[in-house]
């Protein structure tokens, strides 16, 4: 961790309402005139598209699990890399993964591969990462320690796995079966590596929906957020150090159901986000201000 070079990490899977966070600190960011480095996880994962394909097909004959949830398909040492040195000297080597055939056009290059590794731009005052691992511990790597805020972003389970299996179905033409079929292939992984991250966050959002979901694997509308609420969890000597008590009074219907755990409606989630987050990025900035200042009186 670094006071003149601070890290933020959003960790959470696809479509589990990252892209929200990264809204809210893209507006953050924006007033307090900060400029971030911005880090998707996916250009972290060790293979590109039809490498992966092959590599999952071989383990589904072996009779075994591979995934992007596990250190396998990831280079999580070039990962904490980048946030050591980020921390240390305010740089760092990083690239991109090409989802889209627009994104590959404009790349020069097939979509599914990743862009040449680069050298950040100097002078961000900040780097926020958004995937899988930002808060990762293994044997081998300790992802977590390097990060200054860490947010954790998940729905419930059987909510996340809808989400999941509409988008799948709507976006990649794929069948529930198929769908199905990736979710028991990623579960050890999920639970080994995504899971435990959770309990290393300063502070977690989690969407509930108030509808029927006791089964995921049937064809329905992913919930709204009319239909949800959102818990807001704040680990024991969190670094968000938000006013609970404020932050209850602020948003209509909020309510506590624990000394350290807010509950929101869904349709106030961005609100919520932002209210909790604002002040901890604030200091966050203030102390590097701070830090850049003594610096150059020394």
């Amino acid at each position: 961790m670094s006071v003149e070079h601070p890290i933020i990490a959003v960790t959470g899977s696809s479509g589990a309402g990252t892209s929200t966070a990264r809204r809210v600190f893209e507006r953050i960011f924006d007033s307090l005139k900060l400029e971030a480095a911005y880090i998707p996880g996916d250009s972290f994962h060790a293979y590109d598209r039809e490498q992966m394909r092959a590599l999952v097909e071989k383990a589904r004959i072996r009779g075994e699990n591979f995934s992007h949830f596990g250190p396998g398909a990831n280079l999580l040492d070039r990962l904490e890399k980048l946030f050591r040195d980020y921390g240390a000297r305010g740089t760092g080597m990083v690239r991109s993964y090409l989802h889209t055939e627009a994104e590959a056009q404009e790349a020069e290059q097939p979509v599914g591969t990743f862009t040449p590794w680069t050298r950040l731009p100097p002078d961000t005052d900040v780097l926020f990462y958004e995937g899988l691992h930002g808060g990762v511990v293994t044997s081998e790597v300790n992802v977590a320690r390097h990060v200054d805020l860490l947010i954790g972003v998940t729905p419930i389970v059987n909510l996340e796995w809808i989400q999941k299996i509409k988008r799948d179905r709507d976006e990649r033409g794929q069948t529930v079966d198929d769908v199905t079929g990736t979710i028991l292939r990623r579960l050890p992984d999920y639970v080994t590596y995504i899971t435990p991250q959770f309990s290393r966050t300063d502070v977690n959002f989690q969407r509930v929906p108030l509808v029927d979901t006791s089964n995921p694997f049937v064809e329905r509308d992913i919930p709204t957020a009319e239909e949800s609420l959102v818990v807001i969890s704040f680990r024991l000597n969190s670094r968000v150090e938000a006013d609970i008590g404020k932050l209850v009074d602020g948003i209509p219907n909020a309510f506590l159901s624990r000394s350290t755990t807010v509950v929101v409606p869904g349709t106030e989630m961005e609100v919520a986000m932002e209210a909790t987050l604002r002040p901890a990025v604030k200091r966050l900035a203030a102390a590097r201000r701070k830090a850049l200042k003594d610096k150059e009186k020394d």
